[in-house]
């Protein structure tokens, strides 16, 4: 269907449909005191706008919004249609509580009931 619209015509179709990506994402990376929004994330890396995107490599966070989701270890970035495509060497989902240093048992208690009074 898109060979029989006029280049123009595709064109503007492909801007807007990367604008409205770029709105609605609340995805961003946080490289020391920079934020840059991220326009597309999966396993193995995440996508920014090639005209706004750093070059960057080593240790990242990504965050939805105001919560921590990711540290990342960027090594690689190309520039595909428009995108930098940047590639993880790891990450890892960020806790919010610390590890536990002790087994939980299935059957345990959830809390205390004594007697009363």
């Amino acid at each position: 269907m898109s060979e029989f619209l006029p280049e123009a015509v595709r064109k503007g179709l492909e801007e807007a449909r990367k604008a409205a990506q770029r709105r609605s994402s609340r995805l961003c990376v946080h490289d020391g005191d920079k934020v840059h929004r991220i326009l597309r994330l999966w396993d193995g890396g995440f996508a920014m706008d090639a005209k706004d995107a750093p070059k960057l490599r080593g240790f990242v966070e990504i965050y939805d919004g105001a919560r921590h989701l990711y540290q990342c270890l960027v090594v690689t970035s190309q520039e595909e249609a428009g995108e930098r495509i940047y590639d993880f060497k790891w990450h890892a989902p960020v806790a919010d509580r610390p590890a536990l240093d002790f087994e939980r048992e299935q059957a345990a208690p959830v809390a205390l009931i004594t007697g009363g009074r």
